[in-house]
C-alpha cells in the first residue's frame, strides 16, 4: 500500500532540500484528506470542512477507501508528526486527532474495542463516575429555589412547564437572542466581517439545535421545534450553537488543522466544553434577567431569575447523563437500575426518561455524554486559572488555536503553555 507519496519523497530528501514549513504544510495537507476519507466512508463523521476545494476534489476522485486501510494511514502519519518540527501544542493537537483516527477507523474495520477505551483513545478521557455527593446538593439546591408545594420532581416537573416558550414564539424568540449574543460577541471577542448565521425551524425531535458550517464565514444552525424550549435552557442552546460558541469557533480559527471538524475525536472535548461555557463567560452572572429583557417584547416570562437559579442546580447533574451512559456500555448494569438512575437524579418522568434511555444506549450518544461534562470541566478550569481579569483572553485563545486536552491538563498541572501557535 502506498502512504503519502509527496511525503515520503520529503522525508527522504530531508530538510535541507525541503525546508520545515512546507514539510509541515504537507502534513497538515494529509491530515485534512484523511479526515474528509473517513467522511466517505462514514457519514456524519465530517462535522465542517473549510479547507482549499482541490483538496476536497481530489479525496472525492480516489477510489473508497477501506477502514483498514484508513487504520494504516492514520498510523503512518502519527509517526510523521511525531518527528515533525511543528510546534508543541499544535504537533499534540495532531497526534492526538490522528490516535482517535486510527481508533475510529478500527472499529469501523469491526474491532470490539472497550467503551473505556475508546474513551482513552478518541477523547482523551478517562471513564469516571460523579460524586454522589455533589447530585446530593443539586437537590437541595432546587428545593431552595423552587415554589413549593408537591415533590421535588413534582414540583420540577410543574417549573418546566410553567418556563417553556410557546411553539409558535420560539423563532422570534432564537431570533432576539442570538441577534443580542451575536452584537455582544463582536465587543468582547470580535467577528471577521460577513460573517453569518442563518436559522431553520425544523421538526426534527432528535436534538434541539444543530450548527453546520457552511462555508465563508456562514452557519447553518437547525433548530426543532419539536423538541421543548425553556427560558432556562434556550439562551444557553444559542450561545452553545452560535455565539461565542460553535459558530465562532468556526469563524475565529486562525491554523489550517482546524480547517476540517471531526466527530469522535479530542477536538470535540475542548469546542464542546467551550461552546457550554459561552454563555456564562459572555453575559455571566444575571443572564436570567438578560433574556427575560432581550424577549420582554415576544413573550412575557417573568421568571428569568428563577430560571438561571434552576440551570445553576441542573448543571450540577451534567455528570448523571455520563455516569448512565458508563454503566451500560462500561460496568454493563441492569437497564433497570440505569433507568432508575436518571429518573431520580435528573426529575424525569417515565416518558422523559424512557426517550433518555433510549438515546444513551447507543454508544456514540453515550460517548458524547461523558465528553460533554468532560469538556465543560476541563476548559472551565483551564480559562478560569488566572481568574476574571484572564477569562475572556483566555477564552478567545481557545476559540483561535488547536489544543488537545492532554495539552490543557499539562498547563493546569503547572507546565507553562507556548505562546500563540507554538511553532
Amino acid at each position: 500500500m502506498r502512504l503519502f507519496p509527496r511525503l515520503r519523497r520529503l522525508a527522504a530528501h530531508g530538510e535541507t532540500a525541503y525546508p520545515s514549513a512546507v514539510h509541515h504544510r504537507a502534513l497538515i495537507t494529509e491530515y485534512l484528506k484523511l479526515g474528509l476519507r473517513f467522511g466517505r466512508v462514514s457519514p456524519g463523521f465530517v462535522h465542517g470542512y473549510t479547507g482549499a476545494s482541490r483538496t476536497l476534489a481530489e479525496v472525492y476522485d480516489e477510489p473508497l477507501p477501506a477502514p483498514a486501510e484508513l487504520a494504516a494511514q492514520a498510523r503512518h502519519l502519527h509517526r510523521l508528526v511525531r518527528s515533525c518540527e511543528l510546534g508543541t501544542t499544535r504537533r499534540e493537537f495532531l497526534l492526538g486527532q490522528l490516535a482517535a483516527l486510527d481508533c475510529a477507523a478500527r472499529v469501523l474495520a469491526g474491532e470490539r474495542i472497550p467503551f473505556g477505551a475508546r474513551l482513552r483513545l478518541c477523547f482523551q478521557t478517562e471513564a469516571v463516575t460523579g460524586d454522589g455527593n455533589c447530585y446530593e446538593r443539586a437537590h437541595a439546591e432546587l428545593d431552595r429555589v423552587l415554589p413549593p408545594g408537591g415533590s421535588l420532581a413534582e414540583r420540577m416537573a410543574d417549573f418546566r412547564r410553567r418556563d417553556r416558550i410557546p411553539r409558535r414564539l420560539v423563532p422570534d424568540c432564537v431570533r432576539a437572542l442570538a441577534e443580542s449574543l451575536r452584537v455582544e460577541t463582536r465587543n468582547r471577542f470580535g467577528l471577521p466581517e460577513r460573517e453569518t448565521a442563518t436559522y431553520r425551524f425544523v421538526e426534527d425531535a432528535s436534538f434541539s439545535g444543530l450548527q453546520r458550517c457552511l462555508g465563508n464565514r456562514r452557519s447553518r444552525v437547525s433548530i426543532s421545534l419539536a423538541a421543548p424550549h425553556r427560558l432556562g435552557s434556550l439562551p444557553r442552546l444559542l450561545a452553545h450553537e452560535t455565539y461565542p460558541g460553535h459558530h465562532t469557533q468556526y469563524c475565529r480559527a486562525d491554523f489550517p488543522e482546524q480547517a476540517i471538524a471531526l466527530a469522535n475525536t479530542p477536538q470535540c472535548v475542548v469546542a464542546e466544553g467551550l461552546a457550554e461555557l459561552g454563555l456564562d463567560v459572555l453575559i455571566g452572572r444575571g443572564w436570567g434577567s438578560w433574556a427575560r429583557r432581550v424577549l420582554s417584547g415576544i413573550c412575557g416570562l417573568p421568571h428569568g431569575e428563577l430560571a438561571e437559579r434552576v440551570d445553576d442546580a441542573m448543571r450540577k447533574l451534567a455528570g448523571v447523563r455520563r455516569d448512565a451512559a458508563l454503566m451500560l456500555h462500561e460496568h454493563g448494569t441492569d437497564p433497570a437500575r440505569v433507568r432508575a438512575y436518571l429518573r431520580y437524579w435528573l426529575l424525569l418522568d417515565e416518558d422523559r426518561c424512557e426517550d433518555l434511555f433510549k438515546l444513551l444506549e447507543d454508544p456514540h450518544a453515550g460517548a458524547h455524554s461523558v465528553l460533554y461534562p468532560a469538556g465543560t470541566d476541563l476548559v472551565d478550569s483551564w480559562v478560569t486559572a488566572e481568574g476574571a481579569a484572564g477569562r475572556s483572553r483566555r477564552y478567545l485563545r481557545l476559540l483561535e488555536e488547536p489544543f488537545a486536552p492532554r495539552t490543557l491538563r499539562k498547563g493546569l498541572a503547572g507546565r507553562q503553555l507556548g505562546p500563540r501557535g507554538d511553532s
